[in-house]
């Protein structure tokens, strides 16, 4: 497996001489990459030529959970044309991702993840003790917005300070995945979050000499808070504060469950989210469904439970 990272680099050049956007070649080489550790992990050492399906299935299945279809299927699909080099290398006889298909999957195949409240108060209290004003601030503010706004890694990451409407007390978010912008109402809680945290955003600004800055969050050193930073800051967090925690998207099933727990309506859910049809929303109704539970309630069988009057006994 010593030759994997000189053959990543090469299928990496002849990939980016293609013209592929920047974006495009970055994700690929970090899959190729995550494929290369998994592959080194293995117990007895794996080489090259003897990966075969049985071995690229485990690694799909480890890959496979808490992850978005799309993410799934980009994996397969980088995998697939580095094993085309591999067979045009001379080290494959066949690829065995050619044939491969994704994982077969549907809004119902697992239940979504939700945060529970005791879990979710131990994960404030735990960023609520960080090291610094600002670094306390910081923290509980995002924890806020992706909890009671729903946003996505990567739309957190992406906001501007512009994209706060402190009058209307509402985000708007880009349609980068979904290509429609949205905008967002603020729960009063989130909202005040951000104001607390606001003015602390310029002084770290002003200290770090970057007050052009745009990003809504910011590190101290007044940069724009990266997505992996986002992931694994609240993934510390959640270690220090004793709760298992899997992925930044349980916030975001735990606002959908949530909000339809509390009666809201699931279309206006989708659009709280950004889904692009409500059937991605439909299977947050799993777990939280009011209706159905109200129906449940009025079963006649519950009648058996009633107090029945007693017959008067006859003269």
């Amino acid at each position: 497996m010593r030759r994997w990272d000189r053959l990543v680099d090469a299928y990496m050049e002849g990939y980016r001489a293609r013209g592929v956007g920047a974006g495009s070649v970055s994700h690929a080489a970090a899959r190729l990459d995550a494929w290369g550790r998994w592959l080194k992990q293995r117990r007895p050492k794996v080489a090259i030529e003897s990966i075969d399906a049985e071995l690229i299935t485990r690694y799909m299945a480890s890959r496979a959970s808490f992850r978005a279809k799309a993410t799934v299927y980009g994996t397969l699909s980088s995998m697939r044309g580095f094993g085309d080099y591999l067979v045009a290398e001379g080290l494959w006889t066949v690829n065995p991702v050619r044939w491969m298909k994704g994982p077969k999957m549907t809004p119902y195949s697992r239940l979504p993840q939700r945060i529970d409240r005791e879990h979710m108060e131990a994960l404030w209290r735990e960023a609520a003790s960080r090291r610094g004003e600002y670094s306390a601030h910081l923290w509980i503010t995002v924890l806020a917005m992706l909890y009671g706004t729903g946003l996505r890694r990567g739309e957190l990451a992406r906001l501007d300070v512009e994209h706060f409407d402190p009058a209307e007390a509402t985000l708007r978010i880009d349609g980068r995945k979904t290509g429609r912008e949205r905008c967002v109402p603020l729960p009063e809680m989130v909202l005040r979050c951000l104001e607390a945290y606001l003015p602390r955003r310029h002084n770290a600004l002003e200290r770090a000499g970057a007050v052009g800055e745009h990003a809504l969050l910011i590190t101290r050193s007044g940069k724009r808070l990266s997505p992996q930073s986002i992931s694994s800051t609240i993934h510390r967090i959640a270690r220090r504060a004793g709760v298992s925690f899997h992925s930044l998207h349980q916030f975001r099933h735990t606002c959908a469950s949530d909000l339809l727990e509390a009666g809201v309506h699931i279309v206006e859910v989708q659009r709280i989210l950004g889904h692009s049809g409500v059937a991605t929303t439909v299977r947050y109704v799993h777990i939280a469904d009011p209706q159905r539970r109200e129906a449940m309630r009025l079963h006649p069988l519950n009648a058996w439970l009633q107090p029945q009057p007693r017959q008067q006994e006859a003269a």
